[in-house]
Order: structure tokens, then sequence, then C-alpha cells
């Protein structure tokens, strides 16, 4: 894959958003199916441009416009708002008090330097293929909880360009949920709980809740592999020392002397500790839920509370790209979760280059400049990496379309009948 140098940016951007940005399905996302009026054009934009011009507060009449706009201003970066009472362009205008966030898409952002107490081959913003998993679990979790537990349809999950992923809930009804009902929904997904100086962030009582269970069964296949062997966790006196601090004290008492004696520090591996806590477990007689937090604590989705809860919050766009790495952020397919990769999607750099190999080819080039732009974009990001990713997204919107296709059927049908 193309390297990618950051000074290429002014260069490459105007390519993207001129060819290769999929701004069709893109607009019909955003719009809903135009049932609300001015939904549209109620929606917040923001561009971060070349130094770190941050311009807040856009909105555009339609798609099109918006696409105009993007291929004017070749923004670094794009982030999506809520839907105002007013059009956030004309704010200034607006009398105090008047100009409210209405709806917004219940996000959530996933970062893996949250993780950083729990893995040890990277931290910061580097990520590697063995903390991705935290990423994997991670979407695994919360998407069965808002399948399963919220009743909710469209979810849309996508790599952030760097080191995260993020979630847009795109349901009509979670549209409209107010600040406190986010808050409650991320605090019911929340378990491992504490700042940096809390040793001990998950703590289980009885009952156990289903959503643990649930999210337990999730957590379980990836543990062994993702904590034991590609963090190794007991590889080291400072790494396993942190694990039995997890331990509750009564146990530690009893069985941990034992443990050490009989094992020893060097052979303290996966499968020994695991059948440890197990017989910790079974032997004391007071319940012990040490094994599942220890799990829970190292692998459990960690979410960004304030993102969540706050309407007037703004989130990275899909498809935006990011500014230091170049990767695109794209939508990932549910369907091959395990094996998405984030440092096979492809940066700017790459698909600009492919864009030119395949124009180089093609001996109809002069022809396809005759087309119009619609139909040549779709031409051209067909040629490139990207299409997979739009593919994706394109089922996503048209899933959307059918589901309010049928309510509105529904609805008329519940008319008729009266």
């Amino acid at each position: 894959m193309a390297g990618f140098e950051p000074s290429s940016l002014p260069d490459l951007l105007p390519l993207y958003y001129r060819r290769l940005f999929p701004y069709g399905p893109y607009g019909r996302w955003l719009s809903y199916g135009g049932v609300v009026k001015n939904y549209f054009q109620r929606r917040e934009f923001s561009f971060t441009l070349r130094d770190d011009i941050y311009v807040r507060y856009q909105s555009f009449a339609s798609p099109q416009e918006l696409e105009k706009e993007m291929q004017k201003m070749n923004p670094y970066k794009i982030d999506v708002g809520a839907v105002y009472s007013h059009r956030p362009s004309q704010h200034n205008t607006v009398h105090m008090g008047a100009f409210q966030a209405q709806e917004k898409e219940l996000v959530f952002d996933i970062d893996m330097t949250d993780y950083d107490d729990v893995r040890r081959c990277c931290s910061s913003a580097e990520i590697c293929p063995k903390c991705w998993t935290l990423m994997t679990i991670a979407i695994r979790v919360i998407d069965r909880a808002l399948v399963e537990d919220f009743g909710v349809k469209h979810r849309l999950w996508v790599y952030s360009g760097r080191r995260g992923v993020h979630c847009w809930v795109c349901d009509d009804s979670v549209r409209k949920w107010s600040s406190n009902l986010r808050s409650a929904t991320v605090e019911y997904l929340t378990l491992v709980k504490g700042g940096p100086d809390t040793v001990k962030k998950v703590n289980l009582t009885d009952p156990i809740h289903p959503f643990i269970s649930k999210s337990l069964s999730l957590v379980e296949p990836y543990f062994r592999e993702y904590a034991l062997v590609g963090q190794d966790i007991l590889g080291c006196r400072e790494s396993w020392e942190k694990v039995v601090a997890l331990v509750p004290e009564h146990i530690l008492l009893l069985f941990v002397g034992t443990c050490l004696c009989t094992l020893g520090v060097r052979t303290w591996g996966g499968p020994s500790f695991g059948n440890c806590l197990t017989y910790w477990h079974a032997s004391s007689k007071k319940t012990s839920h040490a094994e599942s937090e220890i799990m829970l604590q190292y692998c459990f989705p960690r979410l960004d509370i304030n993102v969540s809860r706050g309407l007037n919050h703004l989130l990275k766009s899909p498809f935006s790209v990011h500014p230091k790495t170049g990767r695109v952020s794209v939508p990932i397919d549910l369907q091959k979760l395990d094996h998405f990769d984030p440092f096979a999607v492809p940066t700017i750099s790459y698909l600009c280059s492919e864009l030119d190999t395949a124009n180089e080819e093609e001996d109809g080039e002069k022809e396809n400049e005759m087309e119009p732009m619609a139909k040549r974009r779709t031409r051209d990001y067909k040629k490139t990496s990207l299409a997979p990713y739009v593919r994706v997204f394109e089922q996503f919107v048209d899933e959307m379309d059918r589901s309010r296709k049928g309510e509105l059927l529904k609805r008329s049908d519940l008319q008729r009948d009266f």
C-alpha cells in the first residue's frame, strides 16, 4: 500500500472530494427520506481546515450544496452534529435561547487509549493486531445490547481512521432521545468504572444481570487468546501482580500463597491460572466473581459518556480522512467483523494512486471525462479499494429506506382500517 505523508493532503483532498467521496448514499443517510421538513437543512456540519482552522455551525440547503462546499473547502476533517431548531448557519441571527439542538443519532466513541492500563503491546495512539481485538469485543458487546436489550435496528459502525471505532444509532425514535435518556443508556452499558488510581474497576454482585452474563459469553471466547497469549498478562511479576490485585482479599488469604508455592511465578501460565481461579471459586464459602471481573476489566468496552449524552456534541463523519494516518473513516461490515483489519483500510494516497492506475489503463478515458460528474464518480470509486466499504454503507442506507417505507405502509393501512 502506498505510504502516506501528511504534507500531501492539500494535493490529495481535492481529488478525493471530487471523485471518490460517496455523496449519493451520504446525502440519503442524513436526509432520512425527507419525511421531516427541512431536516437536512437544520443539520450542523463542522469543517477542520488546514492549519487547524475549525469552522462550526455549517448548514446546507441540500446534499448537493454540501458537496459543492466540500469540494471548494477540501476540509481536513468533517464532523457531524445535531439537527437544530433553526439552520445552524443562521444561529447568530436567532434570539438567544431559541437556537436549540433537537435531534441527533445516539453515538458511541470507543478509543483505544482508554485501555492503556490493560494492554502491554501498545500505548497512546498506537494500535496493533493484538490490541485491536478489544475493538472487536466492544462492537460485539455493545451491538448485541443495542439490538436485544434496546430494540434498536439501524446501527452504523465506523472505523475512526486511527485508533478506535464509532457507532451511529439511527432509528427515528432514538434520534429524539433526551440527554438524560442517552446518559442512562451509557450507564447501563458501563461496567468498568474508576479513574487511573482505581485498581479494581469491575465489581459484580448477585444476582448477575442478564446484560452482564450475556456480555461475558461474548468476552470469554476472546479472553484467553487476547489477554493470556497476546498481552501475556501473567508473563512477568509486574503484570501478574496487577491481576492478583483484582482478586478479593478473603480468597487471597486462603489460596494465593498455595497457588504461588505450587505453581511458581514462572510457570503461572494460562491454564494453571484458570484452574486456580476455578478452585478459588469452588472452595470459598463466600460467593466470588473474581474470574469474571478480571475478564471484564481487561476486555469490556469503555465508552466516553460525554460523546453519547450531549445532543450538541459532534462526531467525526464517515468517509472523513484522518489527517495523521491518511486512512479513510470507513463503515465496518458486522458480518465480517472478526476479519476487519484497520491496517488494510486504504489511505487517501493509496486510493488516488489506484485511481491514476485505473485511468491510465482505461482506453476510454476521454469518453469518461465527458460523462456527467455523478456517473463518473460512481465509476471512479468502484475502481479503488474504497468500493467494498461504500457497498456496506449503501446496504445500511438501503435497509433504512426499506424500513421507513414499511413503517409508512403500516401507518397507511392502519388509517385505512379506521
